[in-house]
């Protein structure tokens, strides 16, 4: 699962990356939790022939998904993720999945490996692009309006399967949307879910990498640069090889909404 990711990425780039105008300067986060709002991307209006104007754009959303026929949230889960496999026939997602795709800039985001021992301490990985400031995560996302007429617009991030990078930390990693696929993933009136389930795969080995850092990202309150510096993985937390032909993790030891 994906439940911090961080967003430093200035705005001029975030606007030439994800070709959106409506981007302006925001501080640094470096600790983005479930219930934050998040940036997201969505498709606006087509522009006409020969426009060089930016036919998306950028607003906030809670993250948080919630799905439109929800009476009340507190007897509803948070759903901060939803799995690339069954979004699409899954009833919370399902609409969203046909109706409003969207993308969620991040810098990289952290994860856990849990330690087979029993007592033994996690440890954390900040997990950045090799190449590049700024990445886009898929997601989801939909606008839940409470009795009294009030709106909240909520979102989550699709995830998949690691790669062999990544199943070594955890089994499971966002879905990654490369530039040259925005428009297409973004597009809803035209491509239906089942033509772009290829882009809902693992992103490439040798895109990320994971530094070891320490638990401080574990805690809301830690927002500082501080919670990215790199420690020293004791050896017992330290990342065995990957084997050939060896499978990831099973899936009943991932930490689940679902």
């Amino acid at each position: 699962m994906c439940g911090r990711f961080a967003l430093l990425t200035k705005a001029d780039l975030m606007r030439e990356f994800l070709n959106v105008l409506n981007i302006e300067d925001t501080p640094e986060r470096y600790n983005i939790a479930p219930t934050q709002p998040i940036l997201i991307v969505i498709a606006g209006e087509r522009q006409e022939p020969g426009s060089n104007l930016p036919e998306r754009k950028a607003m906030l959303v809670r993250w948080g998904f919630m799905p439109g026929w929800v009476k009340d949230p507190r007897d509803f889960p948070l759903l901060i993720n939803a799995r690339a496999e069954t979004a699409i026939g899954k009833a919370s997602f399902k609409a969203a999945m046909r109706h409003r795709r969207i993308l969620v800039p991040a810098s990289g985001f952290f994860e856990w490996r849990r330690p087979e021992e029993k007592g033994a301490k996690a440890q954390a990985y900040w997990i950045r692009p090799k190449k590049g400031e700024i990445v886009a995560f898929a997601g989801l996302m939909e606008t839940w309006s409470s009795a009294d007429g009030s709106e909240v617009d909520t979102g989550a991030i699709l995830t998949t399967a690691a790669n062999n990078d990544i199943s070594r930390v955890h089994d499971r990693m966002p879905v990654v949307i490369r530039p040259e696929d925005f428009s297409r993933w973004l597009d809803c009136k035209t491509q239906e879910p089942r033509d772009v389930v290829d882009l809902m795969k693992p992103i490439d080995d040798g895109f990320f990498e994971a530094i070891p850092v320490s638990d401080k990202v574990g805690k809301v309150a830690n927002m500082g640069p501080d919670i990215l510096e790199p420690v020293e993985e004791r050896a017992e937390e330290a990342l065995p090889e990957k084997k050939k032909g060896a499978q990831a993790p099973p899936l009943s030891d991932q930490l689940s909404l679902f």
